[in-house]
């Protein structure tokens, strides 16, 4: 138990945690306003509303227009004062609630967007690492703890699918050995890859390789160095693929990779900049 619990909380910078929880904010601010943008649709249809089970199990109802502009300004607000490292216990609780509420209500009214799960768990962990500043590099276990919760949740998202891909077809062979890259670029393939489909049996590799690379994927939790950053390196290249490919970009998955970076060196490099910059006093 002692290992495992020093693995789930291994002490992390403070400093990583804060420049991490800039970049999730800063992505979520972007997201609600041009990604994950239909809730304030969906107010003028709350027929239409049929919530998942969390949002059944905490009696969330259709939002109205002006608590969905209010829910919306409430959480763009929270994400700019935990940017700026103002009341970062309350900006980012906020965060976790408005952001929660945004999602459930929008995943109510259509499909579950899993590109989401690790940002979501992000924004629900980040407020318990506490006060966290861009150049304090005190260790920290709930900053770890923090971290490596994100790092499971964007490794999940991946490994998750299989079971998906395995309910749906019936087995794994028979998803891999299927014709889904076919009908997905029929259906929404760009002019880079529509040749693609003149070569099936490319197809069918690329399905195995997506398959091998989600199923191996929980392996990237236990890599270091050079090793890690090659595995994100290829799970990056993935998503860059079905981007060109199909339009598809899973961004807010590709933000909580960041959690596996030390992302306080950038933070030291930018505050060695500045002072390099400052005028030499006479």
């Amino acid at each position: 138990m002692r290992a495992v619990v020093g693995w789930l909380a291994r002490p992390v910078p403070l400093a990583r945690v804060a420049a991490f929880r800039a970049l999730v904010y800063a992505f979520v601010i972007w997201d609600v306003l041009f990604n994950f943008d239909d809730v304030i649709q969906h107010s003028y249809v709350p027929e239409l509303y049929q919530p998942t089970l969390l949002a059944r199990l905490v009696h969330l109802p259709p939002l109205s227009t002006a608590v969905s502009y209010a829910l919306l300004a409430a959480l763009v607000l929270s994400c700019v004062l935990a940017i700026a490292g103002r009341a970062q216990r309350v900006a980012g609780w906020g965060v976790t609630l408005t952001f929660w509420v945004w999602a459930l209500n929008s995943q109510g009214f259509s499909y579950v967007q899993h590109d989401h799960m690790a940002l979501m768990i992000a924004t629900l962990v980040l407020p318990t690492a506490g006060v966290a500043h861009y150049r304090d590099h005190t260790l920290s276990q709930a900053a770890g703890w923090a971290m490596r919760t994100v790092q499971i949740a964007t490794v999940l998202t991946y490994f998750g699918s299989v079971f998906a891909k395995w309910s749906r077809a019936g087995s794994l062979v028979t998803w891999a050995n299927g014709s889904v890259l076919t009908w997905a670029i029929v259906r929404r393939g760009s002019h880079f890859v529509e040749w693609t489909l003149a070569y099936p049996m490319l197809l069918r590799a690329a399905q195995w390789g997506s398959l091998a690379l989600e199923i191996l994927s929980p392996l990237v939790l236990f890599l270091r160095g050079r090793w890690l950053y090659l595995a994100i390196g290829c799970f990056l290249a993935f998503h860059l693929a079905t981007f060109v490919a199909m339009g598809i970009h899973f961004l807010p998955t590709v933000v909580c990779w960041f959690a596996f970076l030390p992302l306080e060196k950038v933070t030291e490099r930018v505050a060695a900049r500045r002072e390099r910059r400052r005028p030499v006093a006479a």
